[in-house]
């Protein structure tokens, strides 16, 4: 990898997952920052912020407390520009469920859908596709 993604930001309320999930990017070296939201809200707190790292991928969860991933992503959609600027949002789930997937193909915020847990082929397999310049 050539240069490494700014800031990648984990929104589950699985305080398991988001653990391994930051073992799996942090062995692998991709990012300078990793931050972790338990929810939606907290997440769109930290995405509305200044001076932090503007998150460069985002994997969200389905199923949280407060703020679900389909409602953090109507909100996000009205984001200004320039907080989202050229976020990939990856839906990262335990749903296998073929309407979440077929919603998360219909909306246009999100650019793909893995279901957990968060492997180094997968994560490759993103870096290749969206992130071919790093």
């Amino acid at each position: 990898m050539k240069k490494k993604l700014n800031c990648i930001l984990l929104i589950d309320d699985n305080n398991a997952d988001n653990y391994f999930h930051q073992i799996v990017i942090k062995q692998m070296n991709i990012t300078e920052h990793i931050h972790v939201a338990t929810d939606g809200v907290e997440a769109l707190d930290y995405l509305t912020k200044e001076n932090q790292p503007a998150p460069d991928l985002i994997f969200l969860d389905i199923n949280m407390p407060r703020m679900n991933g389909w409602e953090f992503l109507e909100k996000y959609k009205h984001l200004d520009p320039k907080q989202k600027s050229k976020t990939v949002i990856v839906m990262l789930t335990t749903s296998a469920h073929p309407s979440d997937l077929e919603k998360a193909r219909h909306t246009a915020e999100v650019n793909g859908y893995q279901v957990k847990p968060l492997t180094e082929e997968m994560l490759k397999e993103i870096l290749e596709k969206h992130f071919s310049d790093n």
